[in-house]
């Protein structure tokens, strides 16, 4: 079996987080940019804290597909304990798999739908592959906490239903290499609301 080709490391990686106005325990807007200040649609934002994870929960079984050969959707936000069923639509067998330390598994060579989900049970991220399909990448990003979003084609996500504290505010892409810790920054949340602005450097193309 032959892994994920290893992602080029980046020289550098520049996570720079500025807060404006007060938080809020009820919504925190995010935008997210890249290094040249690029709006970056689909990045994970998150609000982690010790009661966050009091107050998480699975989420519903959720699913990620095999689709003309690509991973659909490409990458899948979860909750720590959340089960992920990965049918095949195609007409060709695939054979699914990863290697990360957040979740390794494998589904030998198959088509259809495998009769039992995959259980994604601790914090991280699991980059997915085929052992077939070489061009086939996949990401499920798994959480430690419920208020989470992903950024749209502006680059912005709003964040909702927070408690009042302290939190870390966390950022990912799938552009940063795999063995690159997602940035974070403190901020603590009071009453009224809140803007965020996170730039992400070290993306790969």
């Amino acid at each position: 079996m032959m892994p994920l080709p290893a992602p080029r490391k980046a020289a550098a990686l520049c996570a720079l987080l500025w807060l404006t106005g007060a938080a809020s325990a009820g919504s925190l807007r995010v935008q997210v940019l890249d290094s040249a200040g690029k709006p970056l649609e689909g990045a994970v934002v998150s609000l982690v804290s010790d009661a966050a994870r009091r107050a998480v929960r699975p989420l519903p079984e959720q699913e990620i597909s095999q689709e003309n050969k690509q991973f659909v959707p490409a990458v899948r936000v979860v909750t720590v304990g959340t089960l992920v069923r990965f049918p095949n639509r195609d007409s060709v067998r695939h054979h699914v798999y990863s290697f990360s330390p957040a979740k390794k598994f494998e589904i030998k060579l198959y088509a259809g739908t495998p009769a039992a989900p995959v259980l994604f049970d601790q914090p991280g991220v699991a980059v997915l592959g085929c052992n077939i399909h070489d061009q086939m990448v996949g990401w499920v990003v798994v959480l430690d906490t419920p208020y989470f979003a992903q950024t749209d084609a502006q680059g912005q996500a709003l964040l909702e239903g927070m408690p009042a504290g302290a939190h870390q505010l966390r950022a990912w892409h799938a552009r940063l290499p795999v063995d690159v810790t997602p940035p974070q920054q403190a901020i603590a949340l009071t009453e009224g609301d809140s803007t965020a602005t996170v730039r992400l450097g070290g993306l790969q193309p």
